[in-house]
């Protein structure tokens, strides 16, 4: 029995069927398109200590904070107070010596005529109280010598304790920038891994339609974990950078830092690199330590060469006795001037000046070598900053390039002109492009830095 109104369709036929194949394929391989093509948004990158709220930091901030916080540029500051505390130290010969005494002694009258090594003034019955005032007149310009030879010192230990600050600030800025750098290269990391699985995704689509063979899936798994392993250790490089940054800034655990990045033109480097050396042999504050020692050590040379001076020095008593012989004065004074001219011991003052003189050459020498390393340093610097300037123009073409080998590489692989390998090593030629232009842009920024640290100027 027949119903009028149902209608009875022909079986489909096998090239209907390839026809409906095709058409979902062609179906699947628009979507694919439209999913590589498009640009992945950018994923936020978020620290092991998620626990922490953000801290939004500019590398401002950054300096700022290691000045404040880091324990080494405490230490160089309190080294170079303690330095000047030397100079007092020296500073005090020139400067009048006083105390006070007070004396009682009880013994019997006939003491005085007993045999030993007591003195008469010492067995007198008495009680008195007095003062004692020394001072330096002349020792003929060896106090002098060895308070400009502090001096020079405590300078030297100043220009330390800048060199210091400066080394903290430089290693801050260049973890600063290393973080920037490795959290750019997690979300270059996290589109890669994305882009992957898409490509996973519709080759498994494809491959179930029968429009894929096995082989392509494979290889498009493949890359795909690539990307996961070249995501886990961009994520551990950020983590580690993160840790260096956070313990520069005198943080003994990580800190959850959401970095500021400030625009910044990016400017050639200087044409000649003569007069940067020039600058950093004037300013740069461990050449200007190293002079002040050369100069306190001239200066304690001689001192040590005027102990061969006589010394000259002048002292008073003063006091009174209330309690004494009844022939003696209740007040008693002094005035007197000491003298003393070396003759000899035994070569001890010649040994102390020869050990002077070639401690000042030891400086002098060592003076020589650090300018002549901080001109090599600079020039150094110099062609590192000039070499990663012209590295930005390749990187560039080298992403430019890799970007439009994929788009051909897709197009050929959509049309089924090419195989999956090829694909795949255009897309693997991206990433590395895109790793690349991501590096040079910072490690520029990281070798103008260096470069203003060598000269010691403001960056």
């Amino acid at each position: 029995m027949t119903f009028p109104f149902l209608v009875r369709y022909p079986r489909p036929s096998r090239c209907s069927r390839n026809f409906a194949r095709l058409l979902s394929a062609g179906i699947l391989l628009m979507l694919f398109a439209n999913s590589v093509g498009a640009q992945p948004q950018q994923v936020a990158v978020t620290p092991t200590a998620s626990s922490q709220p953000l801290q939004s930091l500019t590398l401002a901030q950054a300096e700022a904070l290691a000045v404040k916080k880091n324990p080494q540029i405490t230490v160089a500051r309190l080294q170079a107070l303690v330095s000047y505390q030397f100079v007092r130290e020296q500073r005090s010969a020139l400067l009048p010596t006083a105390y006070l005494s007070v004396t009682g002694v009880g013994s019997d009258p006939g003491g005085r005529i007993t045999a030993g090594g007591l003195t008469n003034s010492i067995v007198y019955p008495r009680a008195a109280a007095g003062a004692t005032v020394s001072q330096l007149l002349t020792d003929f310009g060896r106090t002098n010598n060895l308070v400009a030879s502090a001096k020079f010192q405590a300078k030297a230990q100043d220009q330390t304790s800048v060199a210091t600050t400066a080394d903290i600030i430089l290693a801050v800025d260049q973890a600063f920038f290393n973080t920037l750098e490795t959290k750019a290269l997690v979300i270059v990391a996290q589109q890669t891994v994305e882009a992957r699985q898409t490509l996973v995704d519709k080759i498994q689509a494809l491959t179930n339609a029968k429009l894929r063979s096995d082989l392509d899936l494979s290889f498009a798994k493949v890359d795909a974990a690539r990307g996961r392993l070249l995501l886990l250790e961009a994520r551990n490089n950020y983590e580690a950078s993160l840790a260096t940054l956070s313990a520069l800034l005198g943080f003994n655990d990580q800190q959850n830092f959401q970095l500021v990045e400030e625009s910044e033109t990016i400017n050639p480097p200087a044409l000649d690199v003569l007069p940067l050396i020039s600058e950093a042999l004037a300013q740069r504050p461990e050449v200007l330590a190293l002079r002040s020692e050369v100069q306190g050590a001239e200066k304690f040379g001689r001192a040590e060469h005027d102990l061969w001076l006589p010394n000259v020095s002048a002292l008073g008593v003063v006091g009174v006795a209330p309690v004494r012989d009844e022939q003696l004065s209740s007040w008693y004074g002094a005035v007197g001037v000491n003298i003393n001219i070396p003759v000899f011991n035994g070569f001890l003052f010649n040994a102390r000046a020869k050990t002077a003189d070639l401690q000042t050459s030891i400086d002098r020498q060592k003076l020589t070598d650090l300018q002549n390393n901080i001109a090599r340093d600079v020039r150094n610097s110099w062609q590192d900053s000039n070499r990663a300037f012209e590295r930005l123009s390749v990187t560039r073409q080298l992403s430019e390039q890799a970007n439009l080998a994929l788009d051909l590489a897709q197009s050929r692989y959509n049309l089924g002109l090419s195989s999956i390998v090829e694909f795949s090593q255009a897309e693997l030629q991206k990433t590395e492009a895109d790793i690349s232009d991501t590096d040079a842009r910072y490690q520029y920024r990281l070798t103008q830095i260096v470069l203003a640290y060598t000269v010691a100027a403001p960056h």
